[in-house]
This record gives structure tokens, sequence and C-alpha cells, in this order.
């Protein structure tokens, strides 16, 4: 698909503000895939479609995830966390797009997920540090990815897990398990 058609799809989805969040995620994650020698089209494709469910109503997202039996422990977290699975399957049934690499990035973009491919790392750290994004410990995260994807990413994580624990929120099972699974099996992270 072709980027003026998927960004036209997607920018009557989105608010303003989300549709500039959208663009600099899709640079970003060009930039990325570029760097670490990863397919560019589909980095592009993914981080233009990643936020493709964010303002569906609530009650729709719900319904999907149960539907189409997606992980029903989201049910008990954050409705933020929904729109990636959910838009992953809406972006497949309503857009067309088929190609599992491009989705798998679009439905762990929030969480991470034990077992992270190079796409999939690469969209969920381009979303976290876009240019766009304002928030302590940022900075370092765009600095590491210019350097090491797996520490950039095990950062993201790292100061994701820690904001939710300082304000009291739960933290979802996937993400302790992205966390573990980079501590454990990354080759130098």
């Amino acid at each position: 698909m072709e980027q003026s058609k998927a960004l036209e799809l997607v920018k009557a989805q989105l608010t303003d503000k989300r549709y500039e969040h959208t663009l600099g995620v899709m640079e970003t994650a060009v930039q990325l895939a570029q760097t670490y020698e990863a397919d560019m089209k589909k980095a592009e494709l993914a981080a233009i479609f990643h936020d493709y469910a964010k303002f569906r109503p609530k009650e729709e997202m719900k319904q999907l995830l149960i539907e189409e039996k997606m992980d029903e422990r989201l049910l008990r977290f954050h409705h933020e966390l929904w729109h990636a699975p959910v838009g992953a399957f809406l972006v497949q049934k309503e857009v067309g797009i088929m190609d599992e690499e491009v989705l798998s990035a679009i439905r762990w973009h929030t969480t991470g997920r034990p077992g992270m491919t190079q796409l999939e790392k690469i969209v969920y750290l381009a979303d976290y540090i876009e240019p766009g994004r304002r928030f302590p410990g940022v900075d370092d995260v765009r600095a590491l990815a210019a350097l090491h994807l797996d520490k950039a990413v095990l950062a993201a994580v790292k100061n994701s897990i820690f904001f939710l624990i300082s304000k009291q929120q739960p933290v979802f099972p996937v993400t302790m398990d992205t966390y573990n699974d980079l501590i454990q099996n990354g080759d130098d992270v």
C-alpha cells in the first residue's frame, strides 16, 4: 500500500494531534529500520497504522476483544492497551493488510511481548521515542536507540514499568514477561 493512501485512511480515524504523533512514529520507524537494516516499507506501514483503533469506542473494542478471543486479561487493565490488538484486527479486516509481520508489530506496540521480532521492536520503540514525546527519560532512550536496538527497547520497557508502579497502576503481565525475556535472552543488554 502506498504511503499516501495509508496516511489518508489513518487520518480519518485520528485526531489532528494523534495524526501528528503518527507521522512522528512513521519517520522514526523508517529511521530505525534503516539503522538496523530492517524492512523499511513494513516499518513504515506498521507505524502508520499502529494507532488505527485508538479512538474507537471502548465498548466496540471490548466487544472485539471478547468476540475475537484476544487476551481477555486485557479487560482487567487500562483500556489504553486495547487499541493495539483491536487495531491489528481492524487493519486486517477493514484495510485488507494481511502481512502478519506488520499486523504483529501493530498488535504488540503497547505491551511488547517475549521474543519480539526486529520489526516489533522498531515500532514499539518508534512509538516511545518519536520527536513529539516529552517525558523524563525519553532523551536517554533516543540516544540508546541510535546505538543498540535491544538496549533501547529494554530501557523503554523499564521506564514504562517504573512509571506505572510510581502511579500505583497494575503492569500487564505480558509487559513484565517482555522485560524478563529481554533481560534473560538479550545478547548484551
